[in-house]
C-alpha cells in the first residue's frame, strides 16, 4: 500500500513538473521577440469639450517590428508638452497589429483649463507658436503581461484654433 501511494506521488510530481516546465519553456519562447513597439503621435483633432476642459482626439501610429501578430485590448496615454504634464486619456479600442504591420489609433484625450493657460504663459516671445514639442507615454492593455508599455518624443504640429501666440 506504501509503494502505491509513493508510485501515485511520484506520477502526479512528475506530471506537474513536467506541465511547469513546459508553461516556462512557452513563456520563454515569447519573451524572445521583444522587439520594441513604435508608437509615434501622429494628429490632433479638437473635439466638443466641457466646462473648463479642452478635449482632443489624439491620433496614434502604433507600429509592430515583431514577427508575430500583437494584440491589444485598450490603451491609456499621457502627454507631456513642454516638459509638463498636458493630457491624458484611454479608449477601450482593440484590435490586432500585423507581423510587421501597424495601425492608427485615435484615442480622447482631456486636457485641463490650467494645463492650457501654463502652456500659454509659458510662451516668452510674441512669435505665434504652430508646433510643440512632446514625450508621449502610454501602455498597450492585453498585449503581455500587464500590457506593454511605450514611450515616444517629438514634434508635433498644434490643432487649427489652438495656435499660441
Amino acid at each position: 500500500m506504501v509503494n502505491q501511494d509513493r508510485r501515485r506521488w511520484m506520477q502526479w510530481f512528475a506530471l506537474a513538473t513536467g506541465g511547469a516546465g513546459s508553461a516556462m519553456l512557452s513563456a520563454c519562447a515569447n519573451l524572445t521577440d521583444r522587439e520594441t513597439v513604435r508608437v509615434n503621435l501622429v494628429g490632433m483633432d479638437l473635439l466638443p469639450g466641457e466646462g473648463m476642459e479642452v478635449r482632443m482626439a489624439v491620433k496614434l501610429r502604433i507600429q509592430n517590428p515583431r514577427d508575430t501578430a500583437l494584440d491589444f485590448d485598450g490603451i491609456a496615454i499621457d502627454l507631456d508638452v513642454r516638459d509638463a504634464n498636458f493630457a491624458s486619456g484611454v479608449s477601450s479600442e482593440r484590435g490586432s497589429i500585423p507581423r510587421f504591420g501597424e495601425t492608427v489609433v485615435t484615442v480622447p484625450v482631456s486636457v485641463s483649463a490650467l494645463a492650457m493657460l501654463r502652456q500659454a504663459m509659458g510662451v516668452a516671445s510674441g512669435a505665434s507658436i504652430t508646433h510643440i514639442d512632446y514625450v508621449l507615454r502610454g501602455r498597450l492593455a492585453g498585449a503581455g503581461f500587464g500590457g506593454l508599455r511605450f514611450s515616444s518624443s517629438g514634434e508635433i504640429d498644434l490643432p487649427k484654433g489652438l495656435g499660441m501666440k
